[in-house]
């Protein structure tokens, strides 16, 4: 074994990680100092740094990070209007570097030779904590036990609790593997393992099934400053306290439901439900906002590059020198992403209404089809003209 005296653990106290904590002491011979992170999955956190130390902690840090969440890494991927292959907002990737940067805090301040996970061999979160630790300290080792042990069931994860008197209660196996924060709720597993087969009503937390919306359309208003949302309804609000209310909003509507087929970072093609009600809000009214406030230019360069920076949240290289670069050139792009945009929410569908903003660039004279005095019409045979050049040139020589 190598020479690891301490271990700082995600913790979430569920059965896997409960039994890592346990397995970590054993196997090493180790301390183990718990995190647990939360991000807004309204899970009850009540009694968890108890249950940490009677499993055999020596330390256990709950820490609220939701502020820090929204502000530092949800609204910066926004900016960049990142979406996985067209439909996935990254709602789980986008939270794994924070809870990897405080492991690495947590290992500084407690003298820890180790961070350890509970991701699994076949996922993308092993890549997304790993990554994120190495960028931040290549020097602290990462234990990834289910890369190890022999426990390949929950039924080998229940022996090997009541072995170790690890107090699990009892209850009915979950139908899905979820993981749920400010951004989403996400949904593995079960049925879902089949493409063909249509997700289970368990599959619903955030928000409510299109068919079970209202039957009245809601609308209200965002305002945004430099690319970031402020206030909902002319209330300004926390980061946070902003996402908690959008997903509140979007969830009774129906909002920000996706079923896809992804490609993992690993290798392996995996089917998943998202519900990003807040998420989807903000990024149809953020890119309705832009319309009138990006130059042209600027945001098709932006949108070129949206591709490769989602890749990179997806992937695990949040922390990475070719992030941090395309997260500058995409704040520049913002500066004067700052307005108000009213939004109607109905039956799954967020519809821009209406847009304003002190740094518009529409020009209603310009864009008029009645009589105007500012563009001459006949200018635009020339620009045709010019355009057409290499167009008419290739014609003529591939006859």
């Amino acid at each position: 074994m190598r020479d690891i005296k301490k271990v700082v653990l995600a913790y979430s106290g569920g059965l896997d990680t409960s039994v890592i904590l346990a397995w970590l002491k054993n196997t090493y011979h180790c301390e183990v100092v718990t995190l647990t992170a939360d991000l807004g999955q309204g899970e009850e956190l009540d009694g968890i740094e108890a249950k940490a130390l009677r499993t055999g902690a020596t330390k256990a840090y709950v820490e609220d990070l939701q502020e820090e969440f929204a502000r530092d890494f949800i609204f910066p991927m926004m900016r960049a209007a990142a979406v996985y292959e067209g439909r996935y907002l990254l709602g789980t990737s986008i939270a794994r570097p924070l809870i990897a940067k405080r492991l690495v805090d947590i290992a500084h301040a407690e003298n820890c030779q180790a961070i350890a996970h509970g991701a699994t061999g076949k996922g993308n979160d092993q890549v997304r904590f790993e990554l994120a630790a190495a960028a931040l300290d290549p020097k602290l080792v990462t234990i990834a036990p289910w890369r190890e042990w022999d426990l390949t069931s929950r039924s080998d994860c229940l022996a090997y609790a009541a072995a170790n008197g690890i107090d699990m209660p009892m209850s009915h196996a979950k139908p899905y593997s979820c993981d749920r924060n400010l951004m989403h709720c996400s949904f593995e597993g079960g049925e879902l393992e089949d493409p063909w087969n249509a997700p289970g009503e368990l599959s619903y937390t955030m928000s409510v099934p299109v068919e079970q919306a209202p039957d009245k359309a809601e609308e209200l208003t965002i305002d945004f400053e430099q690319g970031n949302p402020v206030a909902v309804n002319g209330q300004a609000l926390s980061p946070a306290a902003l996402m908690h209310r959008l997903n509140e909003l979007g969830g009774r509507h129906g909002v920000g439901r996706v079923d896809m087929v992804e490609n993992r970072f690993v290798g392996m093609k995996a089917r998943g439900v998202y519900e990003t009600p807040g998420g989807t809000i903000l990024f149809t009214a953020r890119r309705d906002l832009e319309g009138i406030t990006m130059d042209r230019e600027a945001m098709h360069l932006r949108d070129s590059l949206a591709v490769r920076y989602s890749e990179m949240v997806y992937n695990g290289f949040w922390f990475a020198p070719e992030r941090e670069a395309l997260q500058a050139l995409v704040d520049q792009t913002q500066q004067r992403v700052t307005g108000t945009v009213r939004v109607k929410l109905y039956k799954g569908n967020v519809l821009p209404t209406g847009r304003k903003s002190p740094y518009s660039l529409y020009s209603h004279d310009l864009a008029t089809f009645e009589t105007d005095q500012v563009y001459n019409q006949a200018d635009a045979a020339g620009f045709i003209t010019l355009q057409g050049l290499r167009l008419r040139g290739f014609a003529t020589r591939s006859k």
